[in-house]
């Protein structure tokens, strides 16, 4: 997979991306990272990449030329079509879900937007997405790329074994079961009987019914759409009517 950035910060992305599974993704070859700084690509003699906004207003705004030229440039070099998406708090809602869907991809361009925002031409003409991480705003679009480039590389084959992600939480649709390790004592504090029995069925009934409980209790909105068993949703609506 290959991975391009375009940020006007790009040192922000040094230790990110030679780090940890990002590192070892690389050195796999699992995942090139290239990350370009769009001013180089400014044809104004201050190489300025924003301006007032048409109106008025307060704030600039990231001006066409500048990224078009730098997408144009990514793509007259690699033989893939990459997927173009600007990372804005306007976007779709980051999910594990579009996690899995970009780890398909073979090649994406993560634009980091700043100021005011982007050109409309740039999110009508350019972009084949948008993605928000949340529904707060930052400062630049740094941040943002490097967890969705961290929740994407994770999920490539061979990075990390399968069943560390396949479980995770919202894979299955629900928050991650509690975990526990050594000691199976702690200061009084005992690890659940059920892990220590060996019964592996009973381990997985008990790891689905800790999930539901805990979705129930802390993000009830996941169990909307989940199809359940007649003993899981009684389980969730005592759960929610307590809470």
């Amino acid at each position: 997979m290959k991975i391009d950035i375009l940020s006007l910060f790009p040192e922000m992305f040094t230790a990110v991306l030679h780090e940890s599974i990002l590192k070892r993704a690389q050195e796999k070859g699992q995942v090139v990272f290239e990350v370009t700084n769009f001013r180089d690509f400014t044809t104004n003699k201050h190489n300025k990449v924003d301006d007032y906004p048409y109106g008025g207003g307060a704030g600039m705004v990231l001006t066409p030329q500048p990224l078009f030229d730098a997408v144009k440039a990514i793509k007259s070099k690699n033989e893939t079509t990459p997927k173009v998406i600007l990372m804005t708090p306007q976007g779709r809602p980051f999910t594990q879900a579009i996690a899995e869907e970009l780890a398909q991809e073979e090649h994406i361009v993560l634009v980091c937007g700043h100021y005011e925002g982007f050109d409309e031409r740039i999110v009508e003409y350019l972009a084949d997405d948008e993605i928000s991480i949340g529904d707060y705003v930052l400062t630049g679009g740094e941040l943002a790329a490097m967890v969705v480039t961290d929740a994407v590389v994770r999920l490539l084959d061979d990075v990390i074994v399968s069943d560390s992600h396949e479980n995770d939480s919202f894979s299955m649709g629900t928050l991650e079961h509690p975990h526990y390790t050594r000691p199976a004592d702690y200061e009084g504090m005992k690890v659940p009987d059920v892990l220590l029995s060996g019964h592996h069925k009973n381990i997985e009934q008990w790891r689905r019914e800790q999930a539901l409980i805990r979705t129930a209790k802390r993000r009830p909105d996941l169990l909307v759409s989940m199809s359940l068993t007649d003993n899981e949703r009684a389980l969730v609506a005592e759960i929610i009517s307590e809470k």
